[in-house]
């Protein structure tokens, strides 16, 4: 792992097996062709994509990482076959537009997430992708901050703003709030002008506070549904017995975003108590990724990096990925 606060050009691995000229078929790509643990990753030279209608082919600098992809490097879930390159963040430069596309040109930056689920392949040289799946990167942020953003920052953006509508003067609970999503949906509900709880363990409620945060939940020590106010809103991203029992944190009327699946029980739970809840499934979305490069333009939003990672080393992400005590994001660099 290299610290987050080295220049980027220092954290960038020399992409020395492929170049940027269009003759060059062959690109690095961190690919797995069987399940298991960090260990079945491997790099190797790959094909590079070629951009198809409506897409653009992207030389990448820096590819987030998030909790999906260790799930799916472990096991199927929505991928049909084990040999697949994983990564859906991306922050680079457009090499390549395909018949159509319109709205970039070879030269511009751009970042965003690849379609989930099965766009997978950003942590590699280059990666392919559909033109309205990305925005144009902001000057105000590099590209290991630009990859930080767009699956957690739309996860958070699309549970808080299109599905929970959330309002000035609401009150509103994240769980799990020091990780990816969590930090972020912190920032973005107080630009709501919410007032916002996060749960989180002790040692991380100072770095909660410093995101937004208006209050932390201790939830090793704390009954976060111990509450007279209740909440207007909870963003969930545990599921299961969490996610049952943040029902009864809710005020009449409330909603609860939960972001894993299996969730007929908890909406079960939550018709008899009055309150809504949902599950829900994180999209590509142009217009969400440029609201979140205005609230970054803004001063409003920033990706907290825990650590960086040349791309010859990603397994290791995914290793302290697994212990769910990384805070914020980790990135994967590449140029």
């Amino acid at each position: 792992m290299v610290s987050a606060d080295a220049p980027e050009s220092s954290r960038s691995p020399d992409p020395a097996a492929t170049t940027d000229s269009p003759s060059t078929l062959e690109m690095l790509a961190l690919h797995q062709t069987a399940l298991g643990g960090p260990e079945v990753l491997q790099l190797a030279a790959l094909p590079r994509p070629t951009p198809g209608l409506g897409e653009i082919l992207i030389a990448v600098h820096a590819a987030g990482f998030n909790p999906t992809d260790y799930m799916h490097r472990a096991e199927s879930l929505f991928l049909p076959t084990p040999q697949r390159i994983l990564g859906w963040d991306v922050s680079g430069t457009v090499m390549e537009a395909g018949h159509g596309v319109t709205l970039f040109k070879p030269g511009d930056e751009v970042f965003g997430m690849l379609p989930y689920p099965y766009g997978a392949g950003s942590h590699a040289e280059y990666v392919t992708g559909p033109t309205r799946a990305f925005a144009a990167k902001t000057a105000a942020i590099d590209h290991v901050q630009a990859a930080a953003l767009p699956l957690a920052g739309l996860t958070a953006w699309q549970a808080l703003v299109d599905t929970a509508d959330l309002r000035p003067g609401q009150r509103v609970l994240i769980h799990a709030a020091a990780g990816g999503v969590g930090h972020l949906a912190v920032q973005i509900a107080k630009e709501r002008g919410a007032h916002v709880t996060g749960t989180a363990s002790a040692a991380k409620h100072d770095f909660l506070r410093e995101v937004g945060a208006d209050a932390c939940i201790d939830y090793r020590a704390e009954d976060f549904t111990d509450t007279d106010e209740g909440y207007d809103v909870v963003l969930d991203s545990l599921g299961g017995e969490n996610a049952i029992r943040s029902v009864k944190a809710l005020r009449p009327g409330g909603i609860l975003v939960t972001l894993l699946p299996g969730a007929e029980e908890t909406q079960a739970v939550a018709q008899k108590a009055g309150v809504r809840a949902v599950h829900l499934a994180v999209e590509h979305d142009q217009a969400g990724m440029r609201a979140i490069a205005d609230l970054v333009d803004r001063g409003k939003l920033r990706a907290h990096i825990s650590g960086t990672f040349p791309l010859a080393e990603g397994a290791q992400a995914h290793r302290l990925g697994e212990t769910g005590r990384t805070t914020g994001k980790m990135v994967i660099t590449v140029r």
